[in-house]
């Protein structure tokens, strides 16, 4: 396990580490550069211990018992033009307008247009990237300690000029980076660990001025960006505590080390020092080629009880859907799943900037629902199971504006900020055969749901820990779901369904007690409609096993539909149907059901088979954001874009082990 001392890190951001997102924005007037600082009292970093290969993952902080009582909306994976790459295309948004506009408030996107959320979030994450943070801007402002080097002096005007020449700049930032020939300034620790001192505790101290209790959640957080070979193995970093604390520490970032186990070493560091907590987030498995759920760990080496222990104490939720495409599942693992393709086209090509295209035994890897298999077969031979986490969605924007809402999608940067010809847009990168992402490809997605008591930084993060929380791909539905072995069909419709299910049982995020003489739990849901959204299709349940020989299996389940649809002879439930007029766009609730409640028992269950369930829950069709840009702009769409989808929302599962 590598030690690293948390001093030294301030000059890991210095590196710009530029994940191509696309064609540049349009350039214009940078924030201004923030005040000098105070003094920084640094923390002498300790050897951490790690934590015995037997040990379970940690509970939250909050007592196991408690119940929540309200869900609270928000996205924790926001950049702004402290993101290097962000500024580099365009941005010019920084994290205040990022926490005005998440909060309700109007904003100006960098490309000139209004923007607003019709329904504000409840807390944000500014998960800007650690490598290179806030030096694109520094380059453009014209930092003095950087323009004694003639290329950066260059770059400077370059970025300045805008348009071409602002893109030119950039790309031979991100070759310079990749190549290893950047100007030494750039990691040089005295002139670059001021810079970063002085924007990390600017960002803590704005964070901490937006916060509001009650009403507003500001966490500090940033991106750990690993990008080994163009496989995406980032990480979003967010922390229980405030400026008071995390102004004295610096992102670490992946020019130190690209290895995730390293990243669990500074957090355990964190933590040891200072008495804080914190937190990562895995995102875009999808775009991993196979690497981020494998059955070895970064070295190659098989999956052990330290490892796993160590990826569930500080990876307790993941990132299942955002715009880079929906990692939930994929028709090739699961070919009796008719909903499995979502969000997958164009990202299952290959890693995150398509340098190594992908093949069929790479997709277990990628893929959540695999991975849940994958970890009770770990636990199975280790004793602890390193994927047992819950699901969350959040945006990943580069424009400072977190909404995954179809109508309201401002797009992954400013390149690609509403208009006529951003549906036909290509990626910058792409494969050596030719491949490209196009622009209608991207996903209006996603948001984190979170149970908790109140909007506080320390009740989100603990529910967070408990994985009390479940992802949506834009529309705010209302979940829950409890399992336990005294559940009766009329707890589904009481008005008190949520205090039965406590007491009866566990709340998504949790583990399902034995029943007496091996019989089969039961598991409560209850799903309500988005109220300024659309109905809802059916609520089904998947569950994953282990069977008798060691397999991984799994199974989907319809438990409760809408309109009295029967099942037909293969036992699948017919479509909803398809309302939806792409001349407004616009579709209508006549189909689909407003709430869908039910108390499901699992009749095949096998008392002594390690198991899993989580729920997903589907909209009826609406229309997707290219269909409102066809509308709006008279975009002409590429062949076989889509217009319309069935989104949906996905539950922390709920786990079952014999012992």
């Amino acid at each position: 396990m590598a030690i690293f001392d948390l001093r030294i890190l301030v000059a890991s951001g210095a590196a710009l580490a530029l994940a191509a997102c696309g064609d540049a924005g349009n350039d214009t007037a940078a924030d201004a550069t923030a005040p000098e600082p105070a003094e920084v009292t640094e923390v002498a970093a300790a050897e951490p211990v790690a934590p015995e290969a037997e040990s379970a993952a940690p509970v939250a902080t909050a007592p196991a018992d408690t119940m929540a009582t309200d869900v609270f909306w928000g996205d924790t994976h926001l950049h702004t033009s402290d993101s290097a790459d962000a500024f580099a295309f365009g941005a010019r948004l920084g994290p205040e307008a990022a926490l005005k506009f998440a909060s309700g408030e109007k904003v100006t996107s960098t490309t000139g247009t209004e923007a607003q959320l019709s329904r504000p979030l409840d807390f944000l994450v500014i998960a800007d990237h650690a490598e290179g943070l806030g030096v694109t801007r520094e380059i453009y402002n014209g930092n003095p300690a950087l323009m004694t080097d003639e290329r950066l002096a260059r770059w400077s005007k370059m970025l300045q000029a805008g348009g071409k020449e602002s893109a030119q700049a950039t790309l031979e930032l991100i070759d310079g980076h990749t190549k290893g020939t950047n100007p030494e300034v750039l990691g040089d620790p005295k002139v670059m660990g001021p810079i970063l001192k002085n924007l990390w505790q600017a960002r803590g101290d704005l964070i901490e001025q937006y916060n509001e209790p009650g009403t507003f959640s500001a966490f500090v957080g940033y991106e750990y960006t690993s990008v080994p070979k163009g496989d995406n193995m980032h990480r979003v970093v967010v922390y229980r505590d405030g400026p008071e604390i995390t102004n004295n520490v610096f992102p670490f970032s992946s020019t130190v080390s690209e290895d995730p186990a390293d990243l669990w070493t500074v957090l355990e560091q964190y933590e040891a020092n200072t008495g804080g907590q914190v937190l990562a987030i895995p995102h875009n498995s999808n775009l991993s080629n196979g690497r981020m759920f494998a059955l070895v760990d970064f070295e190659g080496a098989a999956i052990d009880a330290e490892y796993a222990t160590r990826r569930a104490r500080w990876e307790p939720i993941v990132e299942v859907t955002q715009i880079k495409g929906d990692s939930e599942s994929h028709p090739f693992l699961s070919p009796n799943d008719e909903f499995a393709s979502y969000g997958d086209a164009g990202w299952e090509e290959g890693n995150l900037n398509i340098v190594g295209n992908k093949t069929p035994e790479m997709l277990s890897g990628d893929y959540v629902r695999e991975a849940l298999k994958r970890g009770l077969s770990i636990e199975k031979d280790t004793g602890v199971n390193p994927f047992k986490f819950g699901m969350i969605g959040s945006t990943d924007s580069h424009t400072s504006l977190a909404t995954a809402d179809s109508d309201n999608f401002f797009g992954k940067h400013t390149g690609v900020e509403p208009g006529k010809r951003r549906a036909n847009k290509t990626d910058g990168g792409g494969s050596s055969d030719g491949i490209r992402r196009l622009g209608w490809q991207y996903l209006a997605s996603g948001y984190a749901a979170v149970w908790a008591k109140e909007n506080t930084r320390e009740a989100l993060f603990d529910a967070m820990m408990r994985k009390e929380v479940y992802a949506s791909t834009g529309p705010r539905i209302k979940l829950r779901f409890f399992g336990g072995c005294d559940f009766v069909a009329e707890d589904a419709e009481a008005s008190d369904f949520a205090t039965r299910g406590y007491a009866k049982g566990v709340p998504m995020g949790g583990d399902v007690a034995a029943c007496a003489d091996g019989a089969a739990p039961s598991f409560l849901v209850h799903s309500v409609m988005d109220p300024d959204g659309a109905n809802l299709d059916r609520v089904q349940i998947i569950k994953g096993w282990v069977d008798a020989n060691g397999e991984t299996q799994e199974q989907v389940h319809d438990v409760v539909w809408s309109d009295d649809r029967v099942r037909d002879a293969d036992g699948k439930i017919p479509d909803v149907g398809n309302t939806v007029d792409l001349s407004g766009p616009s579709w209508t609730n006549t189909i689909g059901a407003a709430q869908l409640a039910t108390v499901w028992t699992d009749s095949d269950f096998d008392p002594t088979q390690r198991a899993f369930y989580y729920v997903r829950t589907i909209e009826i069709p609406t229309p997707r954001w290219t269909a409102y840009d066809v509308v709006r702009y008279g975009t002409e769409l590429p062949e076989g874009a889509e217009l319309i989808n069935q989104e949906r929302a996905y539950s922390s599962p709920i786990w079952y082990d014999p012992a």
